[in-house]
């Protein structure tokens, strides 16, 4: 928390310079869009899920700051007394601040250049002043309750040999996850599936056939269009999902308390939908396809040929294979957007591809984001088709699950 403390002072230095020096009004765009936006910039360095961990903490924060003002909703954790005069941009901004802070020296310092430059745009006042420190004291809340959320936990994953024998050395992704607090499931293994399919299963043959075939490095099956989106989704973590829920944002006109809402639930889910997979990726412990394949002959399964040289079309992530954590993510996407919205259907979405150079793909229906993204990781190599059909129906049942039972209407009549 001396990041928090160090955050702290430079909040208050920033409130003393708009005191003493005015600033010019300016046209402001969604502050929580904006913020998503400079959040995942900010983090840029960090893996996919401790930085979707603190884009949770930032829109969670954001949230009940500006819900406090407002107060139209349950909040995620705290509500404050506030004027409604209150700025809710200097709140939200500095709500984000103060999280995004806390990070690492680096983060801060950049945090803090970004923040100054931001509330130059808010006129200057007792609204400026109380909103600062209103997002502050909401930030100090949040963060306090994420400590000893297991997100520290040291890496303790034990490596499956015989004595002697030598096992793979690189680190594993996540293997401490499956311990981490959620920040709305009521534990981990809340949503666990079933194991994978037996090996002796003619769906085991299918779908073990299917990714050799079209997941293979230099396939004759997959077609130049099924490689693209491939390669579309190898982009991973906030960058990947948060793009498309602030255009939704954008393109529905939601207000700035509804914005940080609906940000906060997607934030919510998708947090938690990391926690949810990875729990069950380590429980079940499941062969990767460049594992299965290598080991065809192994798998009491004659319909199953192993090849001794086979390759996915990218390199394969370090972690246990069922199910699919991206499809789990798109599926908390999806179930957040129709727990919210009533509908799957969506104004158009365009996304570029930070993996595939200048690949821009729209959708204007959730389930064909998630069925793209389904395909995407077979044709990639790193995934079965079960796999990706129990991580996106999981991922559903989560994103609907979140918008049901947090920061819920106060009244019936809220919009």
């Amino acid at each position: 928390m001396r990041a928090s403390r160090r955050i702290g002072s430079i909040l208050l230095a920033i409130i003393a310079a708009f005191v003493a020096v005015g600033t010019p009004a300016a046209s402001r765009a969604n502050v929580i869009a904006e913020w998503d936006e400079k959040g995942i910039n900010l983090l840029r360095s960090l893996p996919n899920y401790p930085a979707e961990r603190i884009m949770g903490m930032m829109h969670c924060a954001m949230f009940d700051a500006v819900n406090s003002i407002e107060r139209r909703y349950q909040p995620y954790l705290v509500q404050f007394v506030a004027q409604p005069a209150t700025s809710k941009e200097a709140a939200a901004a500095a709500a984000a601040a103060t999280v995004l802070g806390t990070v690492d020296q680096k983060t801060a310092n950049e945090t803090k250049a970004v923040l100054v430059e931001y509330l130059a745009g808010i006129p200057d006042g007792a609204a400026k002043l109380e909103g600062i420190r209103l997002g502050e004291a909401v930030a100090a809340k949040v963060l306090a309750a994420r400590v000893n959320d297991g997100a520290d936990t040291p890496d303790a994953y034990r490596p499956r040999t015989t004595p002697g024998v030598y096992v793979a050395t690189s680190m594993l992704a996540a293997s401490t996850w499956p311990n981490v607090k959620p920040f709305a499931l009521t534990r981990p293994d809340q949503f666990r599936p079933g194991p994978p399919v037996p090996l002796e299963s003619r769906e085991w043959v299918t779908d073990f056939n299917e990714v050799k075939d079209y997941g293979r490095r230099t396939s004759d099956k997959r077609t130049a269009e099924q490689t693209e989106v491939a390669r579309f989704w190898l982009m991973t973590g906030p960058g990947a999902y948060h793009p498309f829920a602030r255009q939704l944002v954008i393109a529905k006109q939601m207000d700035v308390l509804d914005s940080a809402r609906f940000m906060a639930l997607v934030s919510i889910g998708l947090n938690d939908a990391y926690i949810a997979v990875f729990d069950a990726k380590y429980h079940y412990n499941f062969w990767r396809p460049i594992t299965a394949i290598r080991n065809g002959d192994i798998d009491n399964n004659p319909a199953t040929d192993r090849e001794a040289t086979w390759q996915p079309t990218d390199n394969t992530p370090m972690h246990p294979e069922y199910p699919c954590a991206h499809c789990i993510v798109s599926g908390a996407l999806a179930g957040v957007v129709k727990a919210t919205h009533g509908s799957e259907d969506i104004p158009e979405i365009a996304i570029t591809s930070t993996t595939a150079a200048g690949v821009t793909h729209r959708w204007t229906n959730m389930t064909r984001l998630t069925d793209e993204v389904a395909n995407a990781r077979v044709w990639a190599g790193f995934h079965y088709r079960f796999s990706t059909r129990v991580g996106t129906e999981m991922g559903r049942t989560i994103g609907d699950y979140v918008v049901k039972n947090v920061m819920q209407p106060t009244q019936t009549g809220a919009r």
